[in-house]
């Protein structure tokens, strides 16, 4: 008698109290298998304790891995509450791909239309970033930068082979930087576009488990 595996889990990512609560408000269940919301700390050396720690868990072997919460605009023209799906993480240590961006898009856009979607790579910080240093790290190519997407996502395929996405919500951009004026109007933006995201991660993740043809 054969029985049916069961189905991957989802480990979602973020660093902080709020974006947590914005996830754990929005989740309404729907995913393709157990789904596990996972608040790392801020800084890359908390996230990568954090993901590497909780893929230890036999109930997380195999896990999809989506990095997700707020992050910083670096090109011209981006707005708070815009959303960014990454095409690679990168940092010094390495760049990661990521897995179905197409998708991501795609369920975005359905799941909150009228919302810009960005795509491109998204480089980690181990600071916030601002004034000149945007500029630079736009000249690499990054389109976006965080402190907790390239360290989760590269503790996570080294913990095994594993799809990984990451998904941010611009907070703040080359014109609307969190010291102005406006940035509890963008922080209030970005927190409710992030309470909406769950149901474009829950199918991305659904896709995962479907037959390759």
């Amino acid at each position: 008698m054969s029985t049916t595996p069961a189905p991957a889990p989802l480990l979602i990512a973020c660093a902080l109290g709020i974006e947590h609560l914005a996830l754990r408000a929005g989740e309404r269940g729907g995913a393709g298998g157990p789904v596990t919301v996972l608040r790392t700390g801020m800084g890359p050396r908390a996230a990568e304790r954090s993901v590497t720690r909780v893929l230890t868990d036999p109930a997380l072997a195999g896990a999809a891995v989506l990095a997700t919460g707020f992050c910083a605009g670096l090109a011209p023209g981006m707005h708070p509450g815009d959303l960014v799906v990454a095409e690679e993480t990168r940092d010094p240590r390495g760049s990661v791909p990521c897995v179905g961006t197409e998708l991501l898009v795609k369920e975005l856009v359905r799941t909150l239309p009228g919302r810009t979607v960005h795509t491109g790579p998204v480089t980690g910080s181990d600071h916030v970033v601002r004034g000149n240093e945007r500029s630079d790290l736009l000249a690499t190519g990054a389109i976006a930068v965080d402190m907790e997407s390239a360290a989760t996502l590269l503790s996570a395929v080294r913990a095994g082979e594993r799809p990984v996405a990451a998904v941010r919500v611009v907070v703040d951009a080359p014109e609307h930087e969190l010291v102005r004026i406006g940035t509890v109007r963008g922080g209030i933006s970005a927190f409710r576009v992030l309470r909406s995201v769950l149901p474009a991660f829950f199918e991305w993740h659904r896709s995962l488990l479907l037959p390759r043809r």
